[in-house]
């Protein structure tokens, strides 16, 4: 009797929703609502919730933070910079993962990862106090083999990789990511990826078959106003889901 074939692990998928609060704020009010966002995208299969509480507020709001970890089911993984407010916020609130990612006033959105071999300590100490309170930490960093070293260095137990050069169409952006995430999983770390992705270029970055999770946010928010939110995730899904078990048969499993 032949042995069965091994299905391939899919890809998680974390929906950030900061944009919907974008839209909300250009004009005042409530409307759009990020948890409404939130309950439509775990209906569409989402795997988890992300949103970054930036320190000038400019999306993503306190209340929306307590509203989408109180009253949706998925899990809630709040992007934050590394410091003291933030953690006490974080410590308050208990969303289920915290990704420690840089964070300037003037920048448009993130732009690049967090420099973790910089900054050791002040990364170390946000780190261990993130799972004092039962919170589980993650650094996002650039596909670098030192800023990789650096993350275990600090106890972290989970790394997400940087994929905007890749998306802007940098030469040898994805074999960096994939060596990055090698690294990292030979390391114990568990590897997440995102910035930039959509349905055109998420598939490469789907098939590494170190990456067990993508967060994704600005693009499926976007193509929400054409097909809706719930059809933007499901085939963001779909392409996800795709990529994966092409990578994993026999012809393509050592790529």
């Amino acid at each position: 009797m032949s042995g069965s074939i091994q299905q391939p692990q899919p890809v998680r998928l974390g929906v950030n929703l900061d944009h919907v609060a974008t839209l909300r704020n250009a004009r005042g009010g409530t409307a759009p609502d990020p948890l409404r966002a939130a309950l439509l995208a775990m209906e569409a299969g989402a795997d988890s919730i992300t949103l970054h509480l930036r320190e000038d507020r400019r999306h993503i709001r306190d209340e929306d933070m307590r509203r989408v970890r109180e009253s949706c089911a998925l899990p809630l993984n709040m992007e934050m910079a590394a410091t003291e407010e933030m953690i006490a916020i974080a410590a308050d609130i208990r969303p289920y993962a915290c990704c420690l990612v840089p964070e300037k006033r003037e920048e448009v959105t993130t732009e690049g990862g967090l420099d973790v071999a910089g900054n050791e300590g002040a990364i170390a100490d946000a780190v261990t106090a993130l799972k004092t309170v039962g919170i589980r930490p993650a650094v996002f960093i650039d596909p670098d083999p030192r800023q990789v070293d650096a993350a275990v260095a600090v106890g972290a137990p989970v790394i997400e990789l940087h994929t905007g050069a890749y998306a802007g169409g940098e030469h040898g952006e994805l074999a960096r990511i994939r060596e990055a995430g090698r690294r990292a999983a030979r390391s114990g770390l568990e590897v997440h990826a995102g910035h930039g992705l959509d349905f055109a270029n998420v598939g490469q970055i789907a098939a590494l078959a170190e990456i067990v999770e993508l967060n994704i946010g600005h693009f499926l928010v976007g193509e929400a106003l054409f097909v809706g939110l719930p059809e933007s995730i499901r085939r963001m899904r779909a392409i996800m889901d795709a990529a994966r078990r092409h990578a994993s048969t026999p012809a393509n499993a050592t790529l």
